[in-house]
């Protein structure tokens, strides 16, 4: 979540931190698609790195990438965790990993469709079993023991021994040979996964280690194109924060960091793109889904959803669909204001900078919100522990009183302006230029006016 780089964060330049970035993540290579079952300490390495710091030789690259990627569309109960397990722990890297000659992992071919391919197969079966279609009706084999569908048979046994002699088959009571066993052995398989309720809490476990997975592709930099440009994946992603209240609430957690790390790049027009659609998604669709998710009670949800509105609507090919929702958004990050936690204002705080900055209109609405200048006043009075959120409130101000239709709703706080003009040295300067428009400014053009009407006349 570029056109507009220098408004993204209040910063001059440079990527947008990103949420949780482990640390070294934003100069790393990425990490090697390699067998992570296997950390091979390199006896060069100096001290430093021995202990946590995972050691990959480069060689085991080419030779495990096929193999991770045909481990996760095998079907697999043991290889798909195999794989997953992998790339859990390849796709961290430590802030000392010297790790060199690395392959970033969403360029392996094939890869990043296979996790998604993981979280696709739990979200057919997510539904709940009342609303699941009842099983067609099979009559292929129904006089045979096994039929080969296994579902009209299942309480019927079958022998799997030889025939038994003349004198074994006069006794059969007597036989200790024969062994029965149902015929639902075959779906007890360790290898498969079960339709039961275990075996659907398996592929539930192993959806949220994928997504976890494709959240930490998002914050090696080098693999962010790749996402972007992967409309399956945004498809997956912005479905999953529609079903939030029907979803793990750690899957939906995953999904909205992955986006608030890749909306620096993000470009909503993909969903009417030429690429080919997996799940249908529309540009409308995905606003409302942030939309839903800005509105949750859960606060890291809508914190991530704050964030990610704000990073979205700097690259103005994303506007146009921001823009009809703007009224909604202004109320719910005003509400953020008002919330005690520091994380939400900070959250509500870096939106509204972003959003004050793209037209006149949202400087307008802005003004005019209920509380919205009384509560950001407050942030910067109290003041928020963290200085760079004072910094953007005081500038979310500024902006606000250059337009000439605000001023009647801003003069009404021209003392509390006066206020921490003279108590507050640090954004003393923005808040000088505040008070200067709405006063000096505005006396200077009528004094300028009535000498130009004098000369007139």
């Amino acid at each position: 979540m570029q056109k507009q780089t220098g408004k993204s964060g209040g910063t001059g330049g440079g990527t947008p931190a990103k949420r949780g970035r482990p640390f070294g993540s934003t100069t790393g290579g990425g990490a090697a698609a390699a067998a992570a079952a296997a950390a091979v300490v390199d006896p060069g390495a100096s001290a430093a790195l021995v202990g946590p710091s995972l050691q990959v030789l480069s060689a085991l690259s080419d030779q495990n990438n096929k193999r991770i990627v045909l481990a996760l569309q095998s079907g697999l109960k043991s290889e798909i965790l195999w794989a997953l397990n992998a790339l859990t722990v390849l796709s961290f890297k430590e802030k000392d990993d010297q790790r060199r000659d690395t392959t970033p992992l969403a360029k392996v071919s094939g890869l990043l469709d296979a996790l998604l391919q993981v979280i696709d197969e739990w979200r057919d079966i997510s539904m709940p079993k009342d609303h699941m279609k009842p099983p067609r009706v099979r009559t292929l084999g129904a006089n045979t023991t096994l039929s080969g569908f296994g579902q009209e048979n299942m309480e019927k046994v079958y022998s799997d021994t030889a025939t038994t002699s003349n004198n074994d088959q006069s006794k059969p009571e007597d036989s200790s040979v024969t062994k029965k066993r149902a015929a639902s052995f075959w779906f007890d398989e360790d290898g498969l996964f079960n339709n039961d309720d275990e075996g659907r809490a398996e592929r539930q476990q192993c959806a949220i280690t994928a997504s976890n997975i494709i959240r930490n592709f998002s914050f090696m930099p080098e693999n962010e194109i790749i996402m972007v440009q992967h409309r399956h994946c945004l498809e997956t992603i912005f479905h999953c924060l529609e079903d939030q209240n029907r979803e793990d609430d750690e899957l939906i957690t995953n999904m909205v960091e992955t986006l608030v790390n890749l909306a620096p790049v993000l470009d909503l027009r993909i969903f009417s793109s030429s690429k080919p659609s997996f799940i249908k998604m529309t540009e409308k669709g995905a606003v409302h889904a942030i939309m839903g998710m800005l509105s949750s009670s859960v606060k890291p949800w809508h914190c991530a959803a704050a964030e990610l509105i704000g990073r979205l609507i700097i690259n103005p090919d994303n506007e146009p669909f921001l823009l009809p929702v703007i009224p909604q958004i202004y109320k719910r990050l005003v509400d953020l204001l008002s919330v005690p936690a520091y994380d939400a204002q900070a959250a509500a705080v870096s939106a509204l900078y972003n959003v004050a900055e793209v037209n006149m209109d949202c400087r307008l609405k802005l003004a005019s919100e209920r509380w919205a200048v009384d509560r950001l006043l407050k942030i910067v009075k109290t003041p928020h522990p963290v200085p760079e959120v004072c910094r953007k409130t005081s500038m979310i101000l500024e902006s606000l009183v250059s337009e000439p239709q605000n001023r009647m709703h801003l003069l009404v706080h021209e003392n509390t302006f006066a206020e921490i003009l003279t108590s507050e040295g640090k954004y003393s300067d923005t808040f000088a230029r505040i008070l200067y428009e709405l006063t000096a400014r505005p006396s200077n053009k009528v004094t300028s006016g009535q000498a130009i009407w004098g000369n007139i006349n």
